[in-house]
């Protein structure tokens, strides 16, 4: 049904959304998910409809990659950093919490995050004072990115914080022992290096991230656990900062999220999945993310490995990530961004699904 559906926009998706919402708040009887995810919402359009007034005026503008598809070259003279105006309340709103209910968990979780926000905002700050798409060398985003999550996991499995089951289903788990230690960290750093990839075509990341946030969260209630309801109103309200935010992101976006949103999104996604052990329901949640970064993997790995046994390397994709090599086949962004969340949407109904019937 969703397939068919010919204009697929930001007015469709969120409607779709809140549904959903409206059905899960039902279905489980408490109505505050939909208001979380309402509230929330409402403060991302403010908070982006006034900081994109700030970004203009301080002239904090996109440099677009010279290796990038020639249609992105318009978009040089978009504000960027807009990252700022969407973790930054779901970081007061999470210092709130923690400091109410004094959970370790919760405290790890802050931190966390201000960490990726932190290297996502030093990368953007200089890439933006370089003139040049380039901020951080990957070597110092890495080093970074696995120092943080070292030390959050770390912390995390010292409190026992961190289950090494990998649940499957209710009655199914993979007891992974010392293992989950390399799984919690790739997860962490791959999902937000993922969603940092994908954030490349107007609301593609934000659209998709909102729909992966409901899904995280319902997935999160249907554990029926007291003590996780909290990463539930956490996601929901990260659903609505996105949607707040992809209202001024969508086609033709008048404000790019930077690596600062996308590294704290993808962190908050992989941090919250590990310390409610839903790693496994995440990995296919976040398909299209996984995607991205595999194109890119996949490409990089083929074309070194050609040119070293045939002395030129070879390209699977036109361009990755994967987007890059649609829009180079001639599909219009709008399409491929409008595809990408339908699959997303796709992904949330299997993944809970299969918690379902597994």
């Amino acid at each position: 049904m969703i397939g068919k559906i010919k204009k697929f926009n930001f007015k469709s998706l969120l409607i779709l959304n809140t549904f959903a919402l409206i059905i899960t708040s039902y279905f489980f009887n408490n109505f505050i998910y939909i208001g979380v995810f309402t509230l929330f919402f409402f403060i991302s359009l403010f908070t982006t409809k006034n900081g994109l007034k700030i970004i203009r005026k301080l002239n904090l503008l996109q440099n677009i990659r010279t290796e990038g598809p020639a249609d992105h070259y318009k978009k040089g003279d978009t504000p960027t950093m807009g990252g700022i105006f969407m973790i930054i309340p779901f970081l007061i709103f999470l210092l709130i919490i923690t400091i109410n209910l004094g959970s370790l968990k919760l405290f790890l979780l802050f931190l966390t995050i201000f960490g990726f926000f932190f290297t996502g905002f030093l990368d953007d700050y200089l890439s933006i004072k370089n003139k040049k798409n380039t901020g951080l060398k990957t070597k110092q985003k890495f080093t970074l990115q696995s120092g943080i999550s070292i030390i959050f996991i770390f912390l995390a499995y010292e409190k026992n914080l961190i289950d090494p089951l990998i649940t499957v289903s209710d009655s199914w788990g993979i007891n992974m022992n010392i293992f989950i230690l390399p799984i919690s960290f790739l997860v962490l750093v791959g999902i937000s290096n993922s969603v940092n990839l994908t954030d490349g075509l107007d609301g593609l990341a934000a659209g998709c991230s909102g729909i992966v946030f409901y899904g995280l969260g319902t997935e999160i209630l249907m554990k029926e656990q007291q003590e996780l309801f909290v990463f539930s109103i956490l996601c929901y309200s990260m659903s609505g900062i996105c949607f707040g935010f992809l209202k001024y992101n969508s086609y033709p976006a008048k404000i790019f999220m930077g690596d600062t949103g996308s590294l704290s999104i993808g962190a908050i996604l992989g941090s919250v999945a590990v310390l409610t052990n839903s790693v496994f329901t995440l990995s296919i949640f976040s398909g299209i993310f996984i995607i991205e970064s595999l194109s890119v993997m996949i490409q990089v790995g083929v074309f070194k490995i050609t040119k070293k046994l045939f002395h030129r390397g070879k390209r699977i994709f036109l361009m990755a990530p994967l987007h890059h090599h649609f829009e180079l086949k001639g599909v219009k962004e709008q399409k491929i961004v409008e595809n990408f969340w339908k699959i997303n949407i796709l992904l949330i109904i299997l993944g809970i699904v299969l918690k379902i019937s597994l």
